[in-house]
């Protein structure tokens, strides 16, 4: 069986293989599985991880567990958050307000003074630099809330990837990233300079060279990588 192609079931409280259930045991909820072929579950006892028998893999128990990312999974324990590798060891000693899940071997963090940063797989923050917010690595760029409430992007030195900032920001995507100024939402490149001069109220990221974008009349436009509407929506 392949753990791939195992579903949450409806009512989130077990798991599907062509349909079936995989095993007779339901939980009060259950997240998907993810590699190496480990699900977050919860019951009574509390919150823990399984394979695809439906065992446990460790004993403890927590207050809630999340997925597998780069074999680290985030999980809450007395209020404090922190990650275990997929043998339910605790990856690093260091506890957090929150965490998120690791991408590209990096996660985001908030420390127990509100501080957001990121650490490196074992635990340890990978620049010292602090952030109101920060998201995570693609494709080795982040998003950022830098301490003067602006938004920038940063590389995995946590250094700036160039000298613009924006009221708001989105990742990078096909080599442009969604961003807000005071007059509205539009879109940037790597250089961190807009590819085109108009202002929307909302826009998504690109798609094989086209966007959504709603103006500040709230009607809906295809745009393309100029700007420009190419088809009402």
């Amino acid at each position: 069986m392949n753990w791939h192609h195992i579903e949450v079931s409806a009512d989130n409280t077990h798991f599907l293989y062509e349909g079936k259930p995989v095993f007779e045991q339901k939980f009060t909820e259950v997240l998907k599985f993810h590699a190496p072929g480990l699900a977050p579950v919860m019951d009574k006892a509390g919150a823990y991880h399984i394979d695809i028998t439906g065992n446990a893999i460790y004993k403890d128990r927590y207050a809630r567990t999340f997925g597998f990312y780069c074999n680290r999974a985030a999980v809450i324990r007395e209020g404090k958050w922190f990650h275990i590798n997929s043998n339910g060891k605790q990856a690093y000693a260091h506890r957090f307000l929150w965490t998120g899940n690791f991408q590209e071997d990096l996660c985001p963090v908030r420390d127990c003074e509100n501080n957001y940063f990121h650490i490196s797989l074992d635990g340890m923050r990978i620049y010292q630099l602090d952030h109101f917010y920060c998201g995570d690595f693609k494709d080795g760029i982040a998003c950022v809330k830098a301490r003067d409430g602006l938004y920038r992007h940063i590389n995995t030195e946590g250094s700036f990837i160039n000298r613009e900032s924006y009221l708001d920001l989105g990742v990078f995507h096909k080599n442009f990233a969604t961003a807000r100024d005071k007059d509205g939402w539009f879109h940037i490149d790597k250089s961190g300079k807009e590819i085109y001069s108009q202002r929307y109220l909302a826009v998504e990221p690109f798609y094989n060279g086209y966007a959504l974008a709603t103006d500040f009349a709230l009607s809906k436009s295809i745009i393309d990588e100029s700007g420009y509407p190419v088809l009402h929506v």
